[in-house]
């Protein structure tokens, strides 16, 4: 049973599907008649639509004539009104010729429009030749546009004139910048889509942007406008002045009559500023990039550094309420303003090392001079060459000072390193001025050479305390930071005064020469001679040396007192006198204590004005005579003892020259007294002078004969 009813109802099933199949099949067939219907009736009405094409254009060429006809009474005016426009420009009155040339904008725009519309409506594009014959008919705009855009621009360039006279001009050009900003922006915002109406030829105009171009165009003119004439050397500080002064007047101009004829949205005093700045900006890198002089330099980093910002400049407070300096930005970047300082230090320092050359020949030529040096208030020898130098560095340095520290500073290192350069030469000279006098010496030429010598290192005291006062003022940290190489003007200083002082002493030496060679001789042993005429020059040296400043005429006595006993001892090593007995030898120590004597005499003030030197070379010669004097040979050994502890630096042929000279020693005593000294040698003690290093003792000479039975 379940078999049969499932059998039952899939039969069932299929005459259901099949009796909805007919009725689906009736249901296409009317549709397919109805569709057929359609498609008849189609056929018939493009048959009428096309006998209404020609309406359609008809339609069209309607509507063209009837734009046509609409425009024409604009089209006859275009002419006259352009005519009319072009006299108003002519004549200035900017803001009717602006309304009559908005106008003609507004009709070509109008017609272009319209073309374009009725081209869309016969479905074609506006075709180029409409737009060629549109602009040539109105051509006439595009040239009113460029001649009104040429008065407006000139009433704006003079706009600092107008407005002292009558701003109404200026108050117009700005009204119709505006209207046309204002228009530039209604039609961008309306047209500005792919989509939507094209712009009007010319458009966007941008006249606001171009006014405060000319703007600046007219603060360059101003620039230009200051004479350049005599710009160059002392003209250029008077170009810079004139530049302040038309800046600021132009700037109270624009505060106190231009800012109230434009919108405050102008801010056109901070316009004015930025547009000077600028332009001052690029005129003074111009004027940077030429062969300045240091007077020029100066004159632009004074400008720039310190009258620019200053309360008559752009530190009015009245302007500082206008715009930030730091938006301004500087007016000679940090590189340039180094260039320029560089500049100025290079070209002070030509100056100066002309100036000290032509200081130094003036020098040279006093050396030559037949009287004495002059002398300062204190009555110290000098010349003009450490008056000339130091006023030149500190001037140079005050001047500096005005800029700033660092160029202080750089200045301060290039007059050392001019100093150092200068004691060099100076050096040379010294060495050839005591040649040419060696070469002269037979004609007495420069009677008057130690003194200027002496007045050599006196200037060279003054030249010290210059360079030490010019040390202190340049600041720590930039000492040295200029170069790899810092200057050493005291190394050089001390070089030259060494040398000066030597060739005092040479002088000294070659006075003391003609009366060196008498003594410790027989004569010298029983008249005293030449003792006495040592002492007259030493005297006459030392007065002089006094008229050096100190230390270095204190120094110059102890050189002396040291280079006399030198010699003194010198003389005695050449064994011009041996004793012969004990008498003699007491008479020798009593001369040579009598000479010591009157040698302390004359040096008797030394030891006043400065220290006591660590060895005095006086001390030797009472030494010397009591080793002479000794009575009993067999102390040598004792009194050889103290003097190596007293003069470590004395050698075997000294000790062994004063045991001839005593005549009474054995070989026997010598050879012990030379071995206990070889022992006992000492090491040279920190800080000591060497006395005997400075005395050679001459080669002995052996006596030569031949074997006759005389020298028998």
């Amino acid at each position: 049973m379940s078999f049969q009813s499932m059998v039952q109802s899939y039969l069932e099933g299929v005459g259901w599907g099949l009796e909805q199949l007919r009725e689906a099949r009736i249901e296409l067939k009317e549709v397919s008649q109805t569709l057929k219907k359609a498609g008849s009736e189609a056929d018939q009405n493009a048959e009428g639509a096309q006998s209404l094409e020609r309406m359609r254009e008809v339609s069209a060429n309607h509507c063209q004539l009837l734009a046509a006809v609409s425009n024409l009474p604009r089209l006859y005016s275009v002419r006259t009104l352009v005519l009319e426009t072009e006299r108003l420009v002519e004549s200035r009155r900017l803001l009717e010729a602006h309304a009559h040339l908005m106008d003609l904008e507004h009709w070509q725009d109008d017609i272009l429009w319209q073309l374009h519309g009725a081209a869309g409506r016969s479905r074609s594009s506006l075709s180029q030749e409409d737009k060629e014959l549109v602009q040539k008919y109105f051509s006439g705009v595009g040239q009113l546009v460029e001649a009104l855009g040429k008065e407006l621009w000139a009433v704006v360039s003079s706009a600092l004139a107008l407005a002292r006279q009558n701003p109404t001009p200026f108050v117009s050009a700005v009204r119709i910048v505006e209207r046309e900003e204002a228009l530039d922006q209604s039609l961008l915002k309306e047209r500005g889509g792919p989509q939507g109406r094209p712009l009007p030829p010319g458009r966007p105009r941008c006249w606001r942007a171009a006014f405060f171009q000319v703007l600046e165009e007219a603060v360059s003119a101003r620039f230009r406008s200051v004479s350049y004439l005599h710009t160059r050397g002392p003209g250029l500080a008077g170009h810079l002045s004139a530049l302040q002064h038309g800046i600021m007047a132009d700037l109270a101009t624009v505060r106190h009559l231009l800012e109230h004829c434009v919108p405050a949205h102008y801010q056109l005093t901070a316009a004015y500023l930025r547009a000077s700045h600028r332009c001052l900006h690029t005129h003074l890198a111009q004027v940077s990039s030429w062969d300045l002089e240091s007077g020029e330099i100066f004159a632009v980093l004074n400008w720039v550094l310190h009258i620019y910002n200053s309360p008559d400049m752009m530190g009015d407070p009245e302007l500082v309420t206008e715009m930030d300096k730091e938006d301004l930005g500087p007016l000679i970047s940090t590189e340039g303003l180094e260039h320029l300082q560089s500049k100025y230090v290079q070209s002070v320092r030509r100056s100066v090392s002309e100036w000290m050359h032509k200081a130094l020949q003036v020098e040279l030529q006093d050396w030559q001079r037949d009287q004495e040096p002059d002398t300062d208030h204190e009555g110290f020898y000098q010349t003009c060459l450490p008056t000339i130098i130091t006023q030149m560095l500190e001037e140079n340095t005050r001047v500096a000072l005005m800029i700033g520290p660092s160029l202080r500073d750089q200045t301060i290192q290039m007059g050392l390193y001019e100093i150092e350069n200068l004691l060099n030469r100076f050096r040379e000279a010294l060495v050839e001025f005591g040649k040419d006098h060696r070469r002269n010496l037979t004609n007495n030429k420069n009677e008057f050479y130690l003194h200027y010598l002496l007045a050599s290192i006196s200037n060279c005291i003054i030249l010290k305390k210059s360079t030490e006062s010019l040390q202190q003022q340049q600041s720590s940290r930039s000492a040295g930071q200029y170069s790899r190489t810092p200057p050493n003007p005291m190394a050089a200083l001390d070089r030259a005064v060494r040398r000066a002082c030597r060739l005092v002493m040479d002088q000294l030496l070659l006075d003391l020469q003609p009366f060196l060679s008498g003594l410790l001789t027989r004569p010298w042993l029983q008249h005293g001679d030449p003792t006495p005429k040592l002492c007259h020059v030493l005297e006459g040296h030392l007065e002089l040396y006094s008229r050096v400043r100190p230390p270095c005429g204190q120094r110059l006595q102890e050189e002396a007192q040291w280079l006399m006993v030198v010699e003194y001892v010198r003389a005695l090593m050449q064994k011009k006198l041996v004793c012969r007995s004990g008498e003699e030898r007491r008479l020798l120590a009593q001369q040579m204590l009598q000479d010591d004597q009157l040698f302390r005499e004359i040096f008797h003030n030394m030891d006043v004005e400065g220290s006591e030197p660590e060895v005095n070379p006086l001390a030797l010669l009472p030494v010397l005579a009591d080793f002479i004097r000794l009575k009993d040979p067999g102390m040598l050994t004792l009194e050889v003892s103290g003097l190596a502890a007293k003069y470590p630096d004395i050698g075997e042929e000294h000790v062994s020259v004063l045991l001839d000279v005593r005549g009474d020693v054995s070989r026997d005593i010598r050879r012990t007294v030379l071995d206990l000294l070889e022992q006992s040698a000492p090491p040279l003690p920190a800080g000591y002078r060497p006395i005997f290093t400075d005395i050679l003792v001459p080669p002995s000479t052996m006596a030569f004969c031949l074997p006759t039975a005389k020298c028998v």
